[in-house]
């Protein structure tokens, strides 16, 4: 008796938004412009997701190598950052709030697989990151977690579980640090 038989997987269930039409002209077309190094320009991104049905606010940055699965379930506040190979694995809807910053190689995940069942079905949820939060370079956020308003996981961390707000988190996995705290405007930065 086979223990797992992958020869079952079906994700035929998977409502992937859009007709094989649009999710083509995606892949082959749209995508590979969101992520050329010579497009200097995050307006012209900006434009491109917003074409393909994502919700891109105001002063979006959009760094070359972005990776997004599928636009139309992508939406993105004002004057938030996404930084150079981010990948948006969104087969779900991911919600980006207002003056958020992705760091390079962030990865957002929002399918796993079920390792309970043996054809290994899917298992998706969105991912929210709220307004002023901060995700690390190469950190992972995986299916179902809300980075908290102005929440930060650290760089290389794996945040399994939500982040609350003002938490920061770091590790894998990711566990709280210490809460986030602003000097105030009389206070000098820190010595480099």
């Amino acid at each position: 008796m086979r223990e797992i038989d992958l020869s079952t997987f079906d994700n035929s269930t998977h409502n992937r938004g859009r007709s094989l039409a649009v999710q083509t002209f995606w892949f082959l077309f749209g995508l590979p412009i969101l992520r050329c190094s010579l497009l200097p320009s995050s307006a012209i991104r900006r434009s491109l997701l917003r074409l393909f049905g994502a919700k891109i606010g105001a002063g979006v940055i959009l760094k070359p190598g972005v990776r997004v699965k599928y636009p139309w379930y992508l939406q993105i506040g004002d004057h938030s950052w996404i930084g150079e190979d981010c990948w948006i694995d969104n087969l779900v809807q991911v919600t980006i709030g207002t003056q958020c910053c992705l760091s390079q190689g962030a990865y957002l995940c929002t399918g796993n697989h079920d390792w309970s069942d043996r054809s290994f079905a899917y298992r998706l949820a969105g991912i929210a990151i709220g307004d002023g939060a901060w995700v690390g370079a190469k950190s992972v956020v995986c299916p179902g977690v809300t980075v908290g308003r102005l929440a930060i996981l650290t760089a290389g961390s794996v945040a399994r579980e939500n982040i609350p707000e003002r938490e920061i988190h770091s590790g894998n996995p990711a566990v709280f640090l210490k809460r986030r705290n602003f000097r105030s405007e009389s206070e000098s930065a820190p010595a480099a």
